[in-house]
């Protein structure tokens, strides 16, 4: 057990009042619970870093889920324009034809997929080219 070190605290008549109330109340000794209270007071420090350092994570994850949510946004409204384009644009097949356009269109799908390993591979990123795309059109507008 370690050896306490004495401590004198003056309390005002009310707090002196309200410790022995709780003290009868716990049956527990006045100095336990000024001990108890300081201990918490001393840890509120950590508390409150601790607190902080979580906020700071939450508001950079915040920020994160808000790029990616407006990421996505941009990916679907572009993929519902090209699909909408697509369908529009795009007359039906003869039947003869279907066979030679089904083959033709995996011989693209593939082109398609290896052109996009090869973008990821790369880092580039569609939306920051049509990002920066639009503010050097924008920047020609404004001067």
């Amino acid at each position: 057990m370690a050896v306490k070190q004495r401590l004198s605290v003056y309390l005002d008549a009310d707090m002196m009042a309200r410790l022995e109330r709780l003290a009868s109340k716990e049956r527990a000794a006045k100095s336990s619970i000024a001990e108890a209270a300081i201990i918490s007071f001393l840890t509120a420090d950590d508390i409150d870093r601790w607190e902080a350092a979580m906020t700071r994570r939450l508001d950079r994850l915040t920020r994160s889920i808000d790029r990616v949510e407006r990421d996505l946004e941009f990916s679907v409204e572009a993929l519902a324009l090209y699909i909408r384009a697509w369908l529009t644009a795009t007359p039906p097949l003869p039947e003869g034809a279907q066979a030679a356009a089904q083959a033709k269109g995996r011989e693209r799908y593939e082109s398609f997929i290896d052109a996009l390993g090869r973008r990821l591979a790369k880092g580039q990123k569609l939306a920051r080219e049509i990002s920066k795309e639009f503010q050097s059109e924008n920047a020609g507008e404004i001067s």
